[in-house]
């Protein structure tokens, strides 16, 4: 396997709802919206919105999705500020802040927001990583 992730799907219940969410509220750009499935590209990798139940479906796996889905996603930005304004912008249509932004272990300073689905947004401002 080839190091690279090509597409991120998250599993949405409702398509046109999300739609609005990460585009209006979050600011990405679809390229592609379609009946049952939207995509937004993020630089070399793309972001797939897809009915939850479809997803579970294809995967063959229960649609149950309760608990914590072991996986957030990840935003890093330039600055704590930027970090505390992103967090304010991702709590709003539908979305809610989960962590506020806060000094890290590790050095930076990050938080946490869900979209409405409850998918795990880290924003971060990490002085030890390239920078975006």
């Amino acid at each position: 396997m080839e190091p690279r992730v090509s597409f991120i799907t998250l599993g949405v219940t409702d398509l046109a709802r999300s739609l609005v969410y990460y585009r209006d509220i979050l600011g990405l750009q679809p390229r592609s919206v379609k009946e049952s499935v939207v995509f937004f590209e993020l630089g070399q990798v793309w972001l797939a919105l897809y009915p939850h139940d479809l997803l579970a479906e294809d995967a063959g796996v229960p649609d149950d999705g309760g608990g914590f889905r072991g996986i957030t996603l990840a935003h890093n930005v330039r600055s704590p500020e930027e970090v505390d304004q992103l967090l304010a912008t991702g709590a709003q249509g539908g979305g809610r802040l989960v962590k506020a932004g806060h000094k890290a272990f590790w050095g930076g300073y990050t938080g946490y927001f869900a979209d409405p689905d409850g998918h795990l947004w880290e924003v971060a401002w990490n002085p030890h990583f390239p920078h975006v």
